[in-house]
């Protein structure tokens, strides 16, 4: 037997990507006479504003090497904007990311977590949360409140992807206060954290959760929703500097360097609210439109009091309301894909241009298309 074909295939012991089970549904929803409304992905359609396209473009001759770390400019941005927007205070690192994904996949290999270490995700959640435990040979724990048994790495999600829901100062606070007495690392995804509806999230960093010391803890923040940049692949991670510098090491060692002209990029977009406050009113004015139409229609929505979604059911399985929507030209994804615990709901993304959301809002209500 060649080595090749005795290896140990990694992937064999991973999930299936769950959206590859919607392409059959998505042909019938793009079947339908006025055409396909895709809302089961996240990903921005607004486009990139002019002063984040000229800080790229700017920096478009950057023949050497970038530092890992960030550019100096870059990480007093970065920096800055943690002050900010996370109110974070005490001594803080920071570093600039591939976008969020990579890092949540490969964080508990970053943290040398293996078999015998337990990583603690939410009950309905991310999937790479769990993608990246399994990629490090980890257990996977399931708690939406501490667990009896410790763990090494904990993810909080607020405002959660799928549902939008936002988790209080105290309960951010007894996370925090649980994995310090059992030394367990916390990762908050806080990528939603610029969309607050009905609820304003907090930080892990703020310092009524933490204290006002990001000991143990790690911010993850995306520029993907906040300024449109899932293009450009732009994220950072701010928090314990003892972690933070671990991590900046092993990503020296590992190549995973944010590009030049994304740092230039990420420092104009780290430094201005108006086209963040602009983007948020465009979700706003969506989420108001597909709410109405879809609660008008007999959904029930839960949570979603933040964030990027709209988590509803009809009271049915998900599976179901999928192909009730699949059938009206609407694509968008049942809750199982989050976990056991997410039927019977689906999730609805506001990540469509507006006529295309005015289309499914009509389409839910018996409407022709506008």
């Amino acid at each position: 037997m060649s080595r090749a074909a005795g290896r140990r295939s990694v992937a064999a012991g991973l999930p299936d990507v769950p959206w590859d089970r919607l392409e059959p549904l998505k042909a019938v929803a793009a079947a339908h006479p006025d055409g396909l409304v895709d809302l089961s992905m996240g990903t921005p359609v607004d486009s990139v504003d002019p002063l984040l396209q000229a800080a790229l473009g700017d920096a478009a001759d950057s023949p050497g090497y970038p530092l890992t770390a960030g550019s100096p400019a870059l990480r007093a941005a970065m920096l800055a904007y943690v002050r900010r927007y996370c109110r974070a205070e005490g001594e803080v690192g920071v570093l600039p990311t591939i976008g969020s994904k990579e890092l949540v996949a490969w964080l508990p290999r970053l943290l040398g977590l293996g078999p015998g270490d337990n990583v603690v995700i939410p009950e309905v959640c991310y999937p790479t949360y769990e993608v990246g435990a399994l990629l490090a040979g980890t257990t996977v724990v399931r708690a939406d409140t501490p667990p009896a048994e410790p763990a090494a790495l904990v993810w909080l999600n607020s405002p959660g992807n799928p549902h939008g829901r936002v988790a209080s100062a105290a309960e951010m606070s007894a996370w925090v206060s649980w994995a310090r007495d059992c030394g367990a690392v916390i990762a908050s995804d806080e990528c939603y954290l610029s969309l607050p509806w009905e609820e304003s999230p907090v930080s892990v960093l703020a310092p009524e959760v933490c204290g006002g010391s990001a000991s143990g803890l790690l911010a993850i923040h995306s520029l993907s929703k906040r300024s449109n940049l899932a293009g450009y692949r732009a994220g950072l991670v701010a928090g314990d500097p003892d972690l933070v510098a671990e991590l900046l090491l092993l990503r020296k060692h590992a190549g995973m360097i944010v590009p030049a002209p994304v740092q230039a990029a990420m420092v104009a977009a780290l430094g201005d609210e108006a086209h963040a406050d602009r983007q948020r009113e465009i979700y706003r004015s969506r989420r108001v439109v597909l709410r109405q139409a879809l609660e008008k229609a007999g959904f029930r929505i839960e949570h979603s009091t933040a964030g990027l979604y709209l988590w509803a059911t009809r009271d049915e399985p998900g599976l179901r309301t999928v192909e009730w929507l699949a059938e009206r030209g609407i694509l968008a994804v049942p809750g199982e894909f989050y976990g056991p615990a997410g039927e019977p709901f689906v999730r609805l993304a506001l990540t469509a241009p507006d006529s295309l959301i005015s289309a499914a809002a009509a389409r839910v209500l018996g409407f022709p298309s506008p």
